[in-house]
């Protein structure tokens, strides 16, 4: 069963790709403009970066990632990013994050 697309903040969907009580899988469309608000939670999260162009916060430095890049974000740091060009994060969290169920 496909899971649906839900907006998150403007000009971001979010759609939950594969999930199980241990990892979960999620896909982040951006439009070019569009903000990941900072925030923080316990999953220790990864992301890929399938298209597109951000730049990443995480407790307060900054990186630009391109198409091919990727980063671990530990449990409880502050982060967000702003998307360049239009593009696709590909998430991964452990646990899986409830909250997107």
């Amino acid at each position: 069963m496909k899971n649906p697309i839900v907006p998150t903040d403007p000009g971001v969907t979010r759609q939950v790709l594969a999930e199980n009580a241990d990892l979960m899988l999620v896909a982040f469309r951006f439009e070019a403009g569009a903000k990941g608000k900072l925030h923080n939670h316990p999953h220790v999260q990864a992301t890929y970066v399938e298209s597109g162009r951000f730049v990443f916060s995480i407790d307060g430095a900054e990186q630009d990632l391109g198409p091919g890049d990727s980063l671990i974000i530990p449990s409880q740091a502050r982060h967000g990013c702003v998307c360049l060009e239009a593009g696709t994060l590909i998430d991964t969290f452990t646990p899986r994050r409830a909250d997107f169920l």
